[in-house]
């Protein structure tokens, strides 16, 4: 208990210590701020997520309020994001309703164990262009996935496409049916989140900060309802397409779960908690930067777990750490959890309140305001800086990470990611790694030049010693009049089980010849695993020295060669 009390450290309870009521004001004013970003953000995120609409706010209150309640992270906010989106959509198409609720509750466990187990510092193992990569080809599918709504298209009867492949195809036959009252809606409604932001950077004094206080989709959203309501426009809204949306908060439910479903959710929730874990972590060290603190790793994935679980009972989609939301919340004068539990208190009263409102809502807004996120998580400028600046091999793990999760899906892409990520760097390590024979006066890299006899053979190894480098010890070839070999291995900082089947193989030919094999500077992880193999016991532990100088004097003992023989300067 002593070591759980240890790892699980919400930030809630250490900067409760010496709050004050101004700062209380801070976070309750940045909290509702906060909310009102999230408040149309999070129903667009559940339609675009392929459920309702109420679904999305259930997440922003319930996820918000647990992970701020509990979180290792002083300002993170949680809820419904843009990189969940395709995901659930497809668990939703393939397993309904109640295999997402499975996935979330499955996923919230995977988180909790993850961070029990502290896997929160192994998250920074994955490779950027991974993380960039599927982050690029998420957005690209939100933004194919909205077009439909924006332009006001109507698929043919029985068309429900999934795969984003399947969504270009229904859009290219249906481009007849384009809906211009759609279209002109949706235009006023990007060029309103375009051009608000602009307002709040001019220099109208106190006018400017208030417009700046103002986000640009609330607006976007009352201009889109105006514009249905008070003109012929003939627009799909969210009412048209739920109409029997709630206005009350749900009860828990604990759905049934069987053996067979679980299997089948579980490569989706294993995917939901891995992404889970990498974006709310990311959003704590953005927020880290921010305010110049440290995040507990371990405490917010456990968190994030909690909330995903709580999520799932409350009829909730999958939540984690919403980077845009956590900078707003910064921004705004958030400094602690509060702010983060006012947020989601807000949501629901807005929920009780404002629902009936949400029907009015054109879907080609909805659509507008899912563009611009996925503009902005889209990370363009990065994307293309790796291109132009990165290694070939580093280019390569992104286009295909990004390729993959556009044309097929983000399981599949990290998978094929992580994985040639690894082959590439195995590649660049061996490529990196070396054996030098010494010539009979080498340089040894310490200013001397050391004169070895025809009767002793020098190799010298450079670079960790793995399965990669087995045809290395190929070039370990020595003359027939060769009486001792000396392996250098100074520069070998580890070595694996195949290098030391190589170095059994070497042991053996030199055995077989009648060659005595030494070794110089063997350092602590290759002599631990030569220890524990009993490579050391089969070649004797007095032909293990410590350096060059002492293998190079031992070796001419055991050739009769005189003491200067071996070492001039």
């Amino acid at each position: 208990m002593p070591n759980v009390m240890k790892l699980f450290q919400p930030k809630l309870f250490t900067t409760l210590k010496g709050y004050k009521g101004a700062s209380l004001v801070s976070d309750v004013v940045a909290g509702i701020i906060v909310a009102i970003i999230a408040l149309p953000l999070s129903i667009a995120l559940a339609i675009a997520s392929g459920v309702s609409p109420e679904q999305g706010l259930y997440t922003a209150i319930i996820a918000g309020f647990f992970i701020a309640l509990l979180g290792g992270s002083r300002v993170n906010i949680s809820g419904p994001t843009a990189a969940f989106a395709t995901i659930v959509a497809g668990v939703v198409a393939t397993h309904g309703l109640s295999g997402l609720v499975a996935a979330t509750l499955i996923a919230g466990l995977l988180l909790v164990l993850m961070g029990l187990f502290r896997f929160g510092s192994l998250i920074k193992y994955i490779p950027v262009t991974i993380t960039t990569g599927f982050t690029s080809g998420i957005a690209i599918t939100i933004i194919i996935g909205q077009i439909k709504d924006f332009l006001g298209l109507t698929f043919a009867a029985g068309a429900a496409p999934v795969e984003t492949i399947e969504k270009v195809e229904a859009i290219a036959a249906s481009l007849p049916t384009l809906n211009l009252h759609a279209l002109l809606v949706g235009a006023i409604g990007m060029a309103i989140l375009i051009l608000w932001p602009l307002l709040g950077k001019t220099k109208w004094g106190k006018l400017s900060l208030v417009l700046g206080k103002i986000p640009a989709s609330i607006i976007a959203v009352v201009a889109g309802i105006v514009l249905v309501e008070l003109t012929p426009l003939q627009v799909n809204t969210i009412g048209t397409l739920y109409p029997n949306l709630p206005s009350g908060f749900p009860a828990p439910s604990f759905p049934s779960l069987d053996l067979a479903t679980v299997r089948a959710v579980l490569p989706d929730a294993f995917t939901i908690a891995v992404l889970a874990a990498i974006e709310s972590l990311l959003s704590c060290v953005v927020s880290d930067g921010m305010i110049g603190d440290r995040h507990n790793s371990n405490t917010e994935l456990i968190a994030q777990g909690v909330g995903n679980i709580a999520s799932g009972l409350f009829g909730g989609i999958p939540a984690t750490g919403a980077i845009a939301r956590t900078a707003a919340n910064v921004k705004n004068g958030g400094r602690s959890p509060i702010s983060g539990m006012v947020h989601a208190v807000v949501l629901l009263l807005c929920l009780l309140v404002l629902m009936p409102l949400a029907k009015m809502i054109p879907m080609p807004i909805i659509a507008a305001i899912l563009f611009m996120v996925a503009y902005n998580m889209s990370e363009w400028r990065h994307f293309v800086g790796i291109c132009r600046t990165a290694p070939r091999s580093d280019v390569l793990v992104l286009v295909v990470t990004f390729v993959l999760t556009v044309v097929f899906d983000l399981v599949v892409a990290i998978a094929v990611g992580l994985v040639l990520a690894a082959l590439l760097f195995l590649k660049s390590m061996s490529d990196l790694s070396y054996i030098r024979r010494w010539t009979p006066a080498t340089e040894s890299g310490e200013g001397r030049v050391r004169t070895v006899p025809s009767e002793i053979e020098v190799f010298e190894f450079n670079g960790p010693m793995f399965f990669a480098d087995a045809d290395k010890f190929m070039q370990l070839v020595f003359d027939e009049d060769t009486r001792v070999v000396i392996l250098r291995m100074g520069g070998v900082p580890s070595i694996d089980a195949t290098a030391i089947k190589d170095m059994d193989v070497i042991l053996t030919a030199c055995q077989s010849r009648s060659v005595q094999l030494l070794l110089s500077h063997v350092n602590e992880q290759p002599r631990a695993i030569m220890q524990r193999s009993g490579f050391l016991s089969r070649l004797g532990e007095q032909n293990v020295t410590a350096n060059i100088d002492d293998a190079l004097t031992l070796a001419k003992q055991l050739c009769g060669l005189p003491a200067d023989a071996t070492d001039s300067t």
